[in-house]
């Protein structure tokens, strides 16, 4: 399954320092606006300490993780809507991913320009904000004037989609993004909308230059009375010292015990998993053990499918434990073979097609 999450944000925020962090890759990393033009494609490890710890009890050859794709995009500026910066190819950008990750700026440094020459992360984050709603506003509207004449040959659809779509329309009108304005269970029907203010979004405060295991500094509150200013520090995201993790990429675990740091990245890639509604199951054996990616709420099959579409089309059952169940059974099986013993103990399972795959799932098919 191959997903992936944008990251975005104003100029010299630190996304490229990020994106270079979580990927180590060398990008192009400089103090002025629009060093980003093409976007850089990462593909990051899921950090997952039981795919180690099934590996080792099954002795494999082979270990497979689970991953997930960050996209560095260009920094968005005030009027990108209208063309601004690199306008249409910033959002073009943000359309083709499935996520985005926001890094918000809140630390001061002289020596790095701020687009807007003052650090204020609440009405940063308002100004992308406004400008993906202004897009899908645009959007929005050229999708109503196209239903009208479906809606006046009293196609029901048409019909119904209109009502949504309206809904959707009033509420970015009042500044409210596309993903609240509707129910879940109205969204299949403008799915095919891609409104940039669909996607999920996940804000990593960059507080470079505070220590690693300091508390972070709230963020400072705009004048006037937009609300989106006073989003305080940690409001769905994560805090994150992007330069320190940056020089954290040469360093030996002995120089980070030496120093007390150490990274936070992983804590980021598990949020930005999570973001995307992605959980793991296993496979495990002496020849690979691997985590599969699948979205939540996937049945057996479909699970299976992540696999080979053949474990999904010719899906007879499943044979499933819970991986922490199955570790136990090797410290409890008393030298029985752990599968057999789990087996006698009647913790591995038979579902079948109904059945809905559980995080931590380790799944034998049986096509």
């Amino acid at each position: 399954m191959s997903l992936s999450i944008g990251i975005v944000g104003l100029p010299n925020v630190g996304k490229s320092t990020l994106f270079k962090a979580l990927t180590k890759k060398q990008v192009d990393i400089a103090n002025y606006p629009f060093c980003t033009i093409d976007p850089n494609v990462g593909v990051v490890q899921v950090p997952d300490e039981r795919l180690g710890k099934l590996a080792e009890f099954s002795r494999s050859k082979k270990v497979v993780p689970a991953a997930v794709e960050f996209v560095d995009i260009a920094g968005l500026v005030k009027g990108a809507a209208e063309g601004e910066g690199l306008g249409n190819k910033f959002l073009s950008h943000i359309r083709e991913v499935d996520a985005i990750c926001e890094v918000v700026r809140a630390f001061e440094n002289e020596k790095i320009t701020h687009v807007h020459n003052k650090i204020d992360p609440g009405n940063d984050i308002g100004v992308i904000e406004a400008e993906l709603i202004l897009a899908d506003l645009e959007t929005v509207n050229k999708r109503l004037q196209a239903l009208e004449k479906e809606v006046r040959s009293l196609d029901k659809e048409a019909i119904k989609k209109q009502e949504i779509v309206k809904k959707i329309k009033a509420g970015l009108e009042a500044g409210k993004p596309a993903r609240e304005a509707i129910s879940p269970d109205e969204f299949d029907s403008v799915k095919d909308l891609h409104l940039l203010t669909f996607k999920p979004i996940l804000y990593v405060y960059n507080i470079s230059g505070i220590s690693l295991g300091e508390q972070a500094p709230s963020i400072p509150v705009s004048e006037g009375k937009d609300s989106r200013s006073q989003i305080p520090l940690g409001f769905n995201g994560i805090s994150l010292d992007i330069k320190t993790e940056e020089d954290l990429i040469d360093m030996s675990e002995e120089e980070k015990k030496e120093l007390g740091v150490e990274s936070n990245l992983d804590k980021l890639i598990v949020e930005a998993y999570k973001l995307l509604g992605l959980m793991t199951f296993f496979t495990t054996g002496e020849d690979e053990t691997r985590a599969w990616t699948i979205k939540s709420g996937n049945t057996a099959p479909e699970a299976g499918a992540a696999i080979h579409t053949d474990f999904k089309e010719k899906f007879i059952r499943a044979e499933v434990i819970n991986w922490q169940e199955l570790l136990n059974a090797v410290r409890q099986s008393a030298g029985k073979a752990p599968w057999i013993y789990a087996r006698e103990k009647g913790l591995i399972r038979t579902e079948g097609k109904e059945y809905v795959v559980k995080d931590g799932d380790v799944i034998e098919f049986k096509i």
